[in-house]
C-alpha cells in the first residue's frame, strides 16, 4: 500500500471481524502462552486478575512451615554456642559451613511461609537468614581486612 492514499479502517477491521467469527471459539484464546483466562459473563474493565495458585495451608502445612521455621531459629541459636575451636583452618571452614547451613534454613522457612501466606513466620525465617548473615560477616570481615582485628584463614 502506498504512503499516499489514506488506510479504509472499516474495510480492514471487517476482515478482521470475518476471520475472527471463522475462528472456533477453542481456538481464539489459545497462542504461545497458552489459553487465555476465562472471563466471568458481565464482568467489567474491574475485574481483578486471577491470582497464582496458593500452597494448602491446612493444619499439616501449617505445622510443617512452623517446624522449618524453628529449626531455622534452633540452628542459629545454636551457632552462637558453637563448641569447638574455629579461628582458622578446616575448623573455620566447618563453621562458615554451618552458618551457610542457618542462611539455608531461613531461605527455606521463607519460602514456605511466603507460599502459605503465613506473615509471621515468614518474618522469623527472614530474622534467621538476617542472623546467618550477622554471623557470616562477623567471621569473614577480619579476614579480609576490614576489620581492625586481623585474623587469618589459615592457621600459621
Amino acid at each position: 500500500m502506498s504512503t499516499d492514499q489514506p488506510r479504509d479502517w472499516d474495510k480492514e477491521m471487517a476482515e478482521i471481524d470475518k476471520i475472527i467469527a471463522k475462528t472456533p471459539p477453542a481456538q481464539l484464546g489459545s497462542g504461545p502462552g497458552g489459553p487465555a483466562p476465562a472471563v466471568a459473563k458481565g464482568a467489567g474493565p474491574a475485574a481483578a486478575p486471577a491470582r497464582a495458585a496458593v500452597a494448602p495451608t491446612g493444619r499439616a502445612a501449617v505445622i510443617s512451615t512452623w517446624v522449618r521455621v524453628g529449626l531455622g531459629v534452633a540452628l542459629g541459636v545454636g551457632m552462637t554456642q558453637w563448641p569447638y575451636f574455629h579461628a582458622c583452618g578446616t575448623a573455620l571452614f566447618l563453621y562458615l559451613g554451618a552458618v551457610g547451613v542457618v542462611g539455608v534454613s531461613g531461605l527455606w522457612g521463607m519460602i514456605t511461609s511466603w507460599r502459605r501466606r503465613m506473615g509471621l513466620a515468614h518474618i522469623v525465617s527472614l530474622a534467621v537468614l538476617l542472623w546467618s548473615g550477622v554471623l557470616a560477616a562477623a567471621t569473614v570481615l577480619p579476614r579480609i581486612g576490614y576489620a581492625q582485628r586481623a585474623a587469618t584463614w589459615i592457621c600459621p
